[in-house]
C-alpha cells in the first residue's frame, strides 16, 4: 500500500511537468488536507486528477502545512485525495475552466485498513513477511533513556542474559546485523556495545528465523537485523534526549535530520556516563587440591563513559538513484574494578582468607565508513544496490591484579600487570540485483567479507624476592586470526495464486579461517613446544558449502495466513573462541579458546500461523533444528595448581556431535481500548545434545521456556504507565543446571508540551531479581554460583522532539529498508 502511494505520487508529479510543458493555458487547483479528528494538516497526501476523456493522470502532493497547488489543462476530471490509512475523498466529474480552490478537505481514518496495517506510534507492533517478523519499536516507555540491549529485551523470541549475551529462541548462535550488514556498531560479535548505544536510535528490529538466501548464512539460531532511524520528512527535524539515573546512568543523545528534495543529512550522536555495580558468589567443593572448599564473594564496579556518532548524507543523483555515505565513530573509556574475597576450607575448618583486587581499564576507538548506491531502473522494483564498508577497532586493556592473604596473617600472594591490545579490521563489499516481473521476482548478489583480528598480550609477574616485576615470557604472545567469507546467491519468488506465494533460494559460501601464534621471546616452534597445547594453534582451514532456503506463505483469509520455512546455516567460531591463550581474570577459573574448533552447521524448519481480529492478534509457530558439530562450553581440570595449591579449572568450547532442538512460540496482542494495550509471548523448547570430549560423555537433554508480557495503560491526567515482565525458565546442559529468573521493568510517562516534550521515569529490575543462579557438577568438583551483572536502576528522561509529523502521519512511515532485506515480502 505504501509503495503504491509513493509510486502514484511520483507519477503524478512527473505527469504534471509533462502536461504543463505540452499544453497551453493551465488551471490551478488548490486546497488543504487535514485530519478529520484533530484538524492537523496531513503531509504527503496525494491529489490525483484523471482526465475523464483521455484517462491521462496528473496531480501532486501536500506540503508540510497540508496544502497543495497543482496545474492542469482545461477539461473534465475525476479527482481524489489519497493518503495511507485514510479513506479516499473523491470529486467526480469536475469541470475545470478556471482556477479552482477545493477548500479544506477532511480525511477520515480507514478503520479496516488500520487493523491490517498496525498503528506503530503507540506500541511495538508485528508484521509477518515471507522470511521474517518485523517489530516496530514504538513508544515503549521502559526503553526511554535506555540502550539497545534494553530494547532487545522487549522483542518476542529474543532474550538477553545477565551478561548481555543475546539469544534467539534460547539459542545464543544468533547473527546480529545493522541495516542488513555486519557492522562495527554490532561490536564484532561482542554484544556489550549494545549497552552503549541509545535505544532511541532504533526504528525496528527484524527477527529472521527462516532467512532467505539474500542474507549471509552465519548464525544457526537466525538473524537479528537492527534498522536505525533515518527520517523521511522534509526540512530540519529530530529529537534530543537527556537521561539521569541511579546508580550513575547519565546520557545525552540526539537524532537529527535535514532533508531536502536533493539530499538528506542525518545523525545519531550521544555521550554517556554509566556505572553498573554487580556481584557474584561461588561455592566450590573439590575432590583434589589443597583445599576442600572455597567460598568466593565478588563485587563489581563497571564504569563506562564515552561518545559515539553516526553521521551520513543521502544524495539523490537522479529521481531513481541515490548515493548514501556515512561514518560512525565511537570513543570510550571503561574502568572495571572487582574485589574478590575467598574463604578457603580444609574439611570444615576455615584455613585462610584472601582478597583479590583487579582493576581493568579499557580505551577503545572504533571507526566505520560506508557507501551505499541504489539505482531504481523503474517504479516496479527493478533495481541494483551496492555497498562498500570498512571498519577499524582498537582496544587497549591494561589490567592490574593484587592478591593478599588476610587471615590468619597478612601477606602478599600475587601481583600481576597485564597489557592487552586488540585490533580488528573488516572490509565488506556487497552487490544485489532485483528483477520483478508481474507477481514474480528474481534476485542475485555477491558478498565479500574480510576480517582480521590481532591480539597482543604481555604479562608482568611480580617477583617477591627481587621486589620487581618480570616479564612472563611464556605467556607474552601475539595471536593473529583471519576470517574471510566469499559468497554468491540467487533466489526466485512468485505467487502461484492470490493465496499462495513462495521464495526459493540458494547461497554458496566459502569460508577461510587462519590463525597463528608468535612470541617476541620464542620461535614459533619453541613456543608451541613449551606451551604443550592439546590442539594445533596454527591453522588454515577452508569450508565450501551450499545453503538452500525455502519460504512459503498461504493466505487462508485476508487477515489469516500460514508460513513454512526451511534453511541451512553455519555458525563460525569468533576470535575469542579460537584464541588458545587462557584468560587471567581469575587464578583458579580461566577461559581458554580452542583453535581446533570447526564451524557448526544446522538445518531448521519453521511453521508459523498468524490471525488478526479487530482488537486482537495471534501469532504462533513451531520449529525444529538439527545442528551438527555444535559448540559446547565445558569445564575441566587443567592438571595445574596455583602456588598455594588450588586446582586450576578451565572453561573451553568444543565441537560435539549434534544438538536437536524443537520448540514452539505463541504471541498475542490485545488492544481493547485506546487507554489499554497488552501483549505477551511464550516460548517453549527442548534440546538434546550428544557428544564426547576426552572420553567424557557430555550428552544432555533439557526442556526450558521463557515468557514476557507488556501492558500499557493511560491513567488520569494523561499519564502513561507501562510494565514489562520477563521470566526465563530453569534449564541445564551437560554440566550445569540454572534456576529460573524473573525481572520486571516499569515506567511512567507524561507529555509536558504537546508533540514536543515528554518526561519518562523508569525502574529497571524492580525487584532486583535479575540474577543467574546455577549449579555445576564435574568429575572432581562442584560449583554453586549466583551472578548479577547490573543491580536495580532508576532513570529519568526528557525527550524533546521538533518538526516531527503527528502520529497519524507517522503511520507506516519508513517501512522500506535501503540497506538490506527483501522487497518481495508478500505481507500477511
Amino acid at each position: 500500500m505504501k509503495k503504491l502511494s509513493i509510486i502514484t505520487s511520483i507519477l503524478c508529479m512527473l505527469s504534471t511537468l509533462f502536461v504543463a510543458a505540452q499544453s497551453g493555458k493551465n488551471i490551478k487547483v488548490t486546497g488543504t488536507v487535514v485530519d478529520e479528528d484533530t484538524n492537523e494538516p496531513i503531509m504527503y497526501a496525494t491529489l490525483v486528477l484523471e482526465n475523464a476523456e483521455t484517462k491521462d493522470v496528473t496531480g501532486g502532493v501536500t506540503d508540510m502545512d497540508g496544502k497543495f497547488s497543482v496545474d492542469a489543462p482545461q477539461g473534465t476530471y475525476n479527482m481524489r485525495i489519497e493518503f495511507i490509512s485514510y479513506k479516499t475523498y473523491r470529486f467526480p466529474q469536475q469541470e475545470l475552466t478556471s482556477d479552482k480552490n477545493l477548500g479544506t478537505i477532511k480525511l477520515a481514518l480507514d478503520v479496516a485498513e488500520l487493523d491490517a496495517v498496525e498503528v506503530t506510534g503507540e506500541r511495538t507492533s508485528v508484521e509477518i513477511k515471507l522470511d521474517k517478523k518485523i517489530y516496530n519499536i514504538g513508544k515503549d516507555l521502559t526503553t526511554q533513556g535506555g540502550t539497545v540491549s534494553d530494547a532487545l529485551q522487549n522483542i518476542p523470541s529474543v532474550s538477553v542474559d545477565v551478561e548481555g549475551a543475546v539469544s534467539l529462541r534460547g539459542n545464543e548462535n544468533v547473527r546480529i546485523l545493522i541495516n542488513g550488514k555486519p557492522s562495527a556498531m554490532a561490536g564484532y560479535g561482542d554484544t556489550n556495545i549494545f549497552s552503549q548505544l541509545p535505544a532511541d536510535a532504533i526504528e525496528r528490529v527484524e527477527v529472521i528465523t527462516s532467512s532467505s538466501a539474500r542474507y549471509d548464512a552465519e548464525g544457526t539460531a537466525g538473524i537479528l537485523n537492527i534498522i536505525l532511524k533515518k527520517e523521511k520528512t522534509l526540512g530540519l527535524n529530530g529529537s534530543i534526549q537527556g537521561t539521569v539515573g541511579a546508580p550513575d546512568n547519565h546520557s545525552l543523545s540526539a537524532n537529527i535530520n535535514l532533508r531536502t528534495n536533493k539530499f538528506n543529512l542525518f545523525t545519531t550522536t550521544g555521550a554517556y556516563y554509566r556505572n553498573s555495580p554487580g556481584e557474584a558468589n561461588y561455592d566450590n567443593n573439590y575432590e583434589t587440591g589443597s583445599f576442600d572448599r572455597i567460598r568466593e564473594n565478588r563485587d563489581y564496579e563497571r564504569l563506562r563513559k564515552g561518545f559515539n556518532t553516526n553521521l551520513g548524507i543521502e544524495y539523490y543523483l537522479t529521481e531513481k538513484s541515490s548515493l548514501t555515505g556515512s561514518v560512525f565513530g565511537r570513543w570510550g573509556e571503561n574502568d572495571d574494578e572487582s574485589n574478590t574475597i575467598n574463604d578457603r576450607y580444609i574439611g570444615t575448618d576455615l584455613n585462610s582468607i584472601t582478597s583479590r583486587i583487579q582493576n581493568e581499564g579499557q580505551t577503545s576507538e572504533t571507526y566505520q565508513g560506508s557507501l551505499n548506491y541504489i539505482n531504481n531502473f523503474n517504479d516496479e522494483g527493478h533495481k541494483l544496490t551496492a555497498d562498500l564498508q570498512y571498519s577499524y577497532d582498537n582496544e587497549d586493556q591494561p589490567t592490574t591484579i593484587n592478591e593478599y592473604r588476610t587471615f590468619p596473617s597478612d601477606s602478599l600472594i600475587d601481583r600481576q600487570n597485564i597489557f592487552q591490545v586488540e585490533k580488528q579490521n573488516e572490509f565488506l563489499f556487497q552487490a544485489d540485483y532485483v528483477l520483478p516481473k508481474g507477481d514474480s521476482q528474481f534476485e542475485a548478489g555477491v558478498r565479500i567479507n574480510l576480517e582480521t583480528e590481532d591480539t597482543g598480550y604481555n604479562l608482568d609477574q611480580f617477583n617477591q624476592e627481587t621486589n620487581e616485576f618480570e616479564v612472563d615470557e611464556l605467556l607474552s604472545y601475539n595471536f593473529d586470526y583471519d576470517q574471510n567469507v566469499y559468497a554468491a546467491y540467487t533466489q526466485y519468488g512468485n505467487k502461484l495464486s492470490k493465496k499462495f506465494s513462495y521464495l526459493l533460494g540458494l547461497r554458496l559460501e566459502n569460508t577461510q579461517m587462519k590463525g597463528s601464534v608468535s612470541s617476541p621471546y620464542y620461535t614459533q616452534e619453541e613456543l608451541i613446544d613449551e606451551l604443550d597445547f592439546d590442539f594445533d594453534a596454527n591453522f588454515d582451514k577452508n569450508y565450501l558449502s551450499l545453503f538452500p532456503t525455502m519460504n512459503l506463505i498461504y493466505e487462508i483469509a485476508e487477515n489469516e495466513n500460514l508460513t513454512l520455512g526451511y534453511n541451512r546455516r553455519i555458525n563460525r567460531p569468533r576470535g575469542w573462541f579460537i584464541n588458545p591463550f587462557p584468560s587471567r581474570s581469575s587464578r583458579t577459573n580461566i577461559f581458554q579458546g580452542n583453535p581446533d574448533l570447526d564451524p557448526a552447521f544446522s538445518n531448521a524448519f519453521d511453521l508459523g500461523y498468524l490471525k488478526r481480529w479487530t482488537k486482537f492478534t495471534l501469532n504462533a509457530s513451531v520449529y525444529f533444528q538439527r545442528e551438527t558439530n555444535s559448540f559446547e562450553r565445558i569445564q575441566d581440570e587443567t592438571g595445574q595448581t596455583t602456588d598455594d595449591g588450588i586446582s586450576i579449572i578451565r572453561s573451553i568450547p568444543v565441537n560435539l556431535s549434534s544438538q536437536n532442538r524443537i520448540g514452539g512460540e505463541l504471541g498475542a496482542m490485545l488492544n481493547p481500548t485506546d487507554w489499554f494495550r497488552f501483549n505477551a509471548s511464550f516460548n517453549f523448547f527442548k534440546f538434546k545434545t550428544e557428544g564426547f570430549f576426552n572420553d567424557v560423555d557430555y550428552g544432555a537433554e533439557s526442556t526450558s521456556w521463557f515468557g514476557r508480557f507488556s501492558g500499557k495503560v493511560t491513567l488520569p491526567a494523561k499519564i502513561d504507565f507501562q510494565a514489562n515482565g520477563f521470566y526465563m525458565g530453569p534449564r541445564k546442559n551437560s554440566q550445569t543446571e540454572s534456576e529460573g529468573m524473573f525481572s520486571l521493568d516499569t515506567a511512567l510517562s507524561k507529555e509536558l508540551i504537546k508533540n514536543s516534550l515528554t518526561a519518562t521515569f523508569n525502574v529497571r529490575d524492580v525487584f532486583n531479581s535479575r540474577k543467574r543462579r546455577s549449579y555445576t557438577v564435574s568429575e572432581n568438583f562442584t560449583s554453586d554460583s549466583e551472578f548479577q551483572w547490573r543491580k536495580r536502576q532508576f532513570t529519568l528522561s526528557l525527550i524533546y522532539k521538533f518538526n516531527q509529523q503527528n502520529d497519524h502521519n507517522n503511520r507506516n512511515k519508513n517501512q522500506g529498508n535501503p540497506n538490506g532485506g527483501d522487497d518481495m515480502d508478500f505481507e500477511g
